[in-house]
């Protein structure tokens, strides 16, 4: 009898958690020293699938051989500085990426020195080493920040697009921010000179009205597309040369209802900023599609939601926006990012969400579509929430990364004020 209670408890158990019995893994450690982890970004191999690299505020990499089971912890060095704002991606013929802030005198705030120019390290041996990197957008006293990376499907060349501001924090009408993109070959070494893609400048106050949020991605055909937020709109832009030039007049993608910089509670800043990603499985109905996610308060400032729009001429024309999370109204819904399986189409997005309470616990869940952003099935995919209490700098944004349905989101949690980097292990197919 007490057999069978033990067994009924258990089957009850799976019920209740259903989706939240995903496979969580810790990522690293707790602060070793300096700034806690956050901000994390992560790429899975497209060589070889067991093989992810990971990183995080402020200098941080992970490496992983047995498909994100088990990780080595190690800190990122350059002579250029290692100061946040981590991108890490991969590329088709195995190199890995790792992008982020310079700090060259390696003095912090304290150095006038701090974000002149954007820096790019390559792995070519799966996360272990990397190349002293090479600098783009060197301008200084202006300052490069917010950075993010793609690299084109023959791996020859990696993109790169960000914000540069005249002046961080300045209220001087003459100071304004601009989105910048640049280009390398596969060492990442020497960058093109910058071009400036966005049509309208924005302010330098890292609110609504700056120019932030750039995200590139590469079409089937080369095209290099990217789109960024500004004030209530969705901006964006495509080079058909390479990136060497982009369209005259940008292109009003969408709204996003609200701005960019958004407030959920015991968050210290929240921001809904696009990211674009493009379909290039060649057997999918949808090849070539380009998709911006992005999250806005078109429901109200206390029910931002996640949405997606496409659009399958190139960015000429969009699609309404679509509603990725399916819970009931009236829940946050924040921190979003995607990544679109090259092998079979598979769009996922990574996004916090506190459906399931009414304080400010927090959740993690995936949602994914097979169907090119028609439907959507939303998982839970963190064990437990965490309660967040909006006193340590929790980041900007998370990650995910996706390639023949071994789907790798990577967040940061915060207990009793400790940060912790996780990831959960998804195999998701048709």
């Amino acid at each position: 009898m007490l057999k069978r209670i033990t067994l009924l408890a258990l089957t009850l158990s799976m019920c209740i958690w259903g989706f939240s019995q995903t496979p969580n893994i810790r990522i690293g450690p707790e602060k070793v020293s300096g700034y806690q982890p956050c901000e994390p970004s992560i790429a899975i191999s497209p060589v070889d699938p067991n093989i992810i690299v990971a990183g995080s505020i402020l200098d941080n990499v992970y490496r992983s051989n047995d498909g994100g089971v088990s990780w080595k912890h190690q800190k990122l060095t350059s002579s250029y500085g290692v100061f946040g704002d981590p991108c890490v991606v991969a590329s088709p013929l195995g190199d890995f990426y790792y992008l982020h802030l310079s700090d060259p005198e390696g003095e912090g705030w304290r150095s006038e020195m701090l974000l002149d120019r954007i820096v790019c390290q390559r792995s070519t041996d799966g996360g272990k080493t990397w190349s002293n990197g090479g600098g783009m957008g060197l301008q200084q006293p202006k300052d490069q920040d917010k950075e993010w990376a793609v690299v084109s499907q023959d791996g020859s060349t990696i993109h790169a697009c960000w914000t540069q501001f005249d002046k961080y924090n300045s209220t001087v009408p003459e100071d304004s921010t601009t989105i910048l993109c640049s280009f390398a070959d596969r060492k990442g070494e020497e960058w093109s000179t910058p071009v400036r893609i966005s049509e309208k400048a924005g302010n330098c106050l890292d609110s609504d009205m700056t120019t932030e949020g750039a995200v590139p991605a590469i079409g089937p055909d080369g095209t290099v597309y990217v789109a960024w937020a500004l004030d209530e709109t969705i901006w964006f832009d495509r080079s058909e040369d390479g990136g060497k030039t982009w369209l005259e007049n940008d292109i009003a993608a969408t709204s996003i209802v609200g701005g960019w910089d958004q407030n959920v509670e015991a968050i210290g800043r929240v921001n809904g900023m696009p990211v674009t990603c493009v379909d290039h499985c060649p057997n999918s109905e949808n090849y070539g599609r380009i998709y911006i996610n992005w999250t806005d308060a078109r429901n109200g400032d206390d029910d931002l939601d996640v949405f997606i729009c496409y659009s399958d001429d190139g960015g000429h024309t969009w699609s309404d926006a679509i509603r990725v999370n399916d819970d009931d109204e009236g829940s946050q819904q924040f921190f979003t990012w995607m990544s679109v399986d090259p092998k079979n189409g598979g769009i996922h997005i990574v996004f916090y969400d506190r459906r399931a309470h009414d304080d400010a616990h927090t959740d993690v869940y995936v949602a994914s579509s097979f169907d090119g952003a028609s439907t959507w099935t939303n998982r839970l995919v963190s064990q437990s929430a965490f309660l967040p209490r909006g006193k340590v700098f929790f980041g900007d944004y998370n990650n995910i990364s996706a390639v023949d349905g071994h789907v790798r989101p990577i967040w940061t949690r915060e207990d009793n004020g400790k940060l912790t980097v996780w990831t959960a292990l998804l195999e998701l197919t048709k």
